[in-house]
């Protein structure tokens, strides 16, 4: 193989890791809420408001983590939100959900000009630094110089299944997304249970949103989550709903979408539309092909009310 190839496929795999990284974040927040039996369509918007919080925390503080923490604390208010709309009150979680997006997009933009004005010089932070786990091995230790966060976005696909699978709280997370009026006349407490995992799944959802403005970026501007939020939904029905699956489903979704950049500078005469959109397109491919055999939660978009 050539020399220019290989510089190509190995670009390819770490540009693969990076883009992959909100995605993995943002689906494991999505799949503690839907395996409780929350569809939260607010991913969309806790994905931007962790961006905006990350960069405004981390960029007046000076300290980057500080910004991710608080973005996840900001995520787990979101989800708060969410588990009052639709736990307490049962609002249509659709509506709920659609709701938190717009309410967390308008208060982000309109936070941000309030904090940094209208100035024609965009504010920016020295974003995290890259770790290369193989130093100056050839090939391998090019693919593995990535983010801190993405690191622990990997290790967190194990460390979720391992939660919703083997732990207690996961089985009661599984118990209330399948049947709650079983789980209510075990002892259960259905109403918290799911706030807890509302909580858990926003706080993962604004760390993807924060890798974007803090790691990604450098900076936050208004399209910085680009319908990853919706991305998430659809991985998560890919995935079937199974944590280990997760990462498969966004890494195809980030190769995919680091090969459209790099088609884009080989200088091809096709419109620069159509390389955009090849990421969704093949996320709608691949979502028809998944989702036949999908099987949710039994209980997920069902309201539960306690007798």
């Amino acid at each position: 193989m050539s020399t220019p190839a290989v510089i190509f496929i190995v670009g390819f795999l770490a540009a693969t890791l990076r883009v992959a990284t909100p995605l993995i974040y943002g689906t494991l927040g999505e799949l503690f809420c839907e395996r409780a039996g929350i569809l939260n369509l607010g991913i969309e918007g806790t994905m931007f408001l962790g961006a905006f919080v990350g960069f405004a925390v981390g960029y007046h503080s000076g300290s980057l983590w500080l910004g991710v923490a608080i973005a996840a604390v900001a995520g787990m208010v979101s989800g708060l939100l969410m588990s009052l709309l639709a736990v307490r009150f049962g609002v249509n979680q659709h509506v709920a959900g659609l709701g938190i997006t717009m309410l967390w997009t308008g208060v982000s933009l309109f936070s941000f000009r309030l904090i940094f004005g209208e100035s024609k010089v965009q504010p920016s932070v020295d974003p995290f630094p890259q770790i290369s786990l193989f130093g100056d091995t050839p090939i391998i230790g090019t693919i593995f110089t990535q983010y801190l966060l993405t690191y622990i976005g990997i290790l967190l696909v194990p460390l979720v299944w391992w939660i919703i699978n083997r732990t207690r709280f996961g089985l009661q997370i599984r118990a209330v997304g399948e049947n709650p009026e079983a789980a209510d006349a075990a002892g259960l407490n259905v109403y918290a249970i799911r706030t807890y995992a509302l909580m858990i799944g926003g706080a993962l959802m604004a760390v993807g949103g924060a890798f974007l403005s803090l790691a990604s970026v450098g900076a936050f501007t208004f399209g910085i989550v680009a319908g990853r939020g919706w991305v998430c939904i659809a991985l998560i029905i890919f995935a079937n709903w199974r944590a280990i699956s997760v990462l498969w489903g966004a890494l195809i979704f980030g190769g995919v979408q680091a090969l459209q950049l790099r088609l884009q500078t080989l200088g091809l005469k096709l419109p620069y539309e159509l390389f955009l959109s090849l990421p969704y397109l093949v996320t709608i491919l691949a979502l028809s092909i998944a989702g036949r055999n999908a099987a949710a939660p039994s209980a997920l978009l069902k309201p539960y009310r306690r007798e």
